[in-house]
């Protein structure tokens, strides 16, 4: 009985899921109960607010990004965006700063604000958006008929699980994921590839890129132009990169112990077993640099040599400040989300976009709504939009486990997460690290990046750049607008907070592609011939042309 009971729970807890974008209902009612408990017993502040609220603001703000255009400024719509502006800054006060509420309380109760103002931004409705009402009379109301029709097929589109309009422009193997290659290994969790060499002398280490199995590896192998990948083969190195299966309701049960021990440890070997009596130089980005980190503690404590430096892009350590991704994560939120992986075997990647695109509405939901669906201008996606669109699935047990035991219980940077059944410690790690933050990253802050610098005392370069998660990585030579920031902390020494970084740092113009090459080559030893493809004597002959079989499963 309490198994069909647990089987119910889950059942209503998946259909709210659904509905609800992934959200705990329990979790929402926590904070508001929170915040309204101690708003209604403090009646001072109460009645200090709506004073203050019926006096008409000291001085006017700039607008938000979507109500800056000169059309706002005349009447009616000056009146619409006014009041929306301020009473919308007004109610945020409100719910802020209230003595007593639980701080992880208020940021999800005025995130649920920010939400509601997001959609009822006169800016969403023809009537009250001059700009949509002057298109409309410009094109005797083509753009709205064009917009319903765009509208209609983004819905069915959604509906059905297809890709957004354009999308299919940019396939890997033809259009993007272009570098060649050879898959020479494949396991149930990942295929490795090996890029063909193009100098006729490589640096000796090779270089293994872990991505994220949040999206498809493919990100750092875009276009020609903008492939970290390619530009790194280009400049002399060997490079491997693993490309994760999109795992299904079958695959509920890998945990992060077989994404170390399928993903990290078998490609090591394979890499290894092509180029033997060689240490590798390991760069992770994102979840596959968290995952990179764990593998090289371990190794570190288990006395393995097995790495020549190791490369963190945009990749958290230490959790305590992980940004507003962390609205998502509190016990009540990961019980109710543990329910919903459990019924259907995984996270879903809709319901991982939504909870991304929710962290910056205006820009990333409506925005792009009202461009499309009423002014009936479709903007055509290029190959980084694309990608983002083609989102990967994340399997129950691997997830609970990581946001339980990193974001929850911060368990890595505490020396309390185990691999093998040991706790592993990043102090363990010996080698050198260039550690890089994006400057306007959302999923992993910049100082939260930078916190790997209280972890471990080895030689690390911290480099910040400009743009954001995915931008800031996607940052080939020739990106106009593009310069960083680098501070070396040699080992040993004196910790630099993260505002003293921002004075004793050195400023480059450009990308920041060019100072990893550099810095990867002064940690290898002297050129030599390229491997061959593979190892076929040692098991790993080559299999397919990369970007294999596993990066196009749907």
């Amino acid at each position: 009985m309490t198994r069909q009971h647990n089987e119910l729970d889950r059942l209503l807890h998946a259909a709210w899921g659904r509905f609800g974008g992934g959200m705990s209902p329990a979790a929402l009612m926590l904070a508001w109960s929170d915040w309204a408990v101690h708003f209604a017993t403090q009646p001072g502040r109460g009645a200090g607010l709506a004073l203050h609220q019926a006096l008409p603001l000291a001085s006017p703000q700039e607008p938000a990004a979507r109500l800056a255009a000169h059309e706002w400024a005349a009447w009616p719509f000056c009146v619409y965006r006014e009041a929306f502006e301020s009473g919308g800054r007004r109610l945020l006060e409100l719910v802020r700063d209230v003595p007593g509420v639980d701080r992880h309380h208020e940021q999800l109760v005025a995130f649920t604000v920010r939400q509601w103002l997001e959609m009822v931004s006169p800016a969403n409705f023809p009537a009250t958006n001059p700009q949509v009402l002057k298109k409309a009379a410009a094109t005797a109301g083509m753009s709205l008929l064009t917009g319903a029709l765009q509208g209609t097929e983004d819905l069915l589109r959604g509906t059905f699980g297809m890709p957004q309009a354009g999308a299919e422009a940019f396939r890997p193997g033809h259009e993007v994921a272009l570098t060649p290659g050879k898959v020479i290994m494949r396991n149930e969790l990942v295929e490795l590839i090996q890029y063909a060499p193009s100098t006729p002398t490589v640096h000796a280490e090779p270089v293994l890129v872990v991505s994220a199995w949040i999206m498809k590896y493919y990100v750092l192998d875009l276009s020609p132009h903008n492939s970290l990948i390619r530009y790194l083969v280009g400049q002399g190195h060997t490079v491997f990169a693993v490309s994760w299966k999109n795992p299904a309701a079958a695959d509920a049960g890998f945990g992060m112990d077989d994404y170390l021990r399928l993903g990290i440890r078998a490609s090591l070997d394979a890499v290894e077993a092509v180029v033997p009596g060689h240490r590798v130089h390991a760069l992770g980005y994102c979840l596959g640099g968290t995952l990179m980190a764990i593998a090289a503690a371990a190794m570190a404590r288990d006395g393995e040599d097995r790495l020549a430096s190791l490369s963190l892009l945009a990749a958290q350590t230490d959790f305590t400040e992980p940004g507003e991704i962390g609205l998502f994560i509190d016990e009540s939120q990961l019980a109710f989300l543990e329910d919903v992986m459990a019924y259907q075997g995984f996270l879903g990647a809709a319901q991982m976009a939504a909870a991304f695109q929710s962290l910056r509405p205006g820009e990333l939901i409506w925005a792009p709504l009202v461009r499309t669906w009423l002014l009936g201008e479709r903007q055509a996606p290029n190959d980084l939009m694309a990608w983002n669109a083609d989102g990967t699935r994340m399997p129950y047990r691997m997830h609970a486990d990581y946001l339980r035991s990193l974001f929850l219980e911060n368990a890595l940077a505490e020396g309390r997460y185990l691999v093998d059944g040991r706790p592993v410690s990043l102090g363990d790690i010996d080698v050198a690290v260039f550690l890089l933050g994006t400057r306007t990253d959302h999923v992993a802050p910049w100082r939260s990046v930078y916190k790997f610098n209280l972890l471990c005392d080895s030689d690390v370069s911290f480099v910040l750049t400009e743009g954001g998660h995915n931008a800031g990585i996607v940052s080939e030579p020739g990106h106009a607008h593009r310069s960083y920031r680098v501070l070396r902390r040699r080992r040993h020494g004196a910790y630099v907070p993260p505002d003293d970084f921002l004075e004793q740092s050195r400023e480059v113009e450009g990308s920041w592609w060019p100072g990893f090459h550099q810095w990867l080559a002064a940690q290898s030893g002297p050129r030599r011939r390229p491997p061959a493809l593979g190892a076929p004597r040692r098991g790993l002959a080559p299999l397919c042309e990369a970007p294999g079989t596993y990066v196009l499963m749907r």
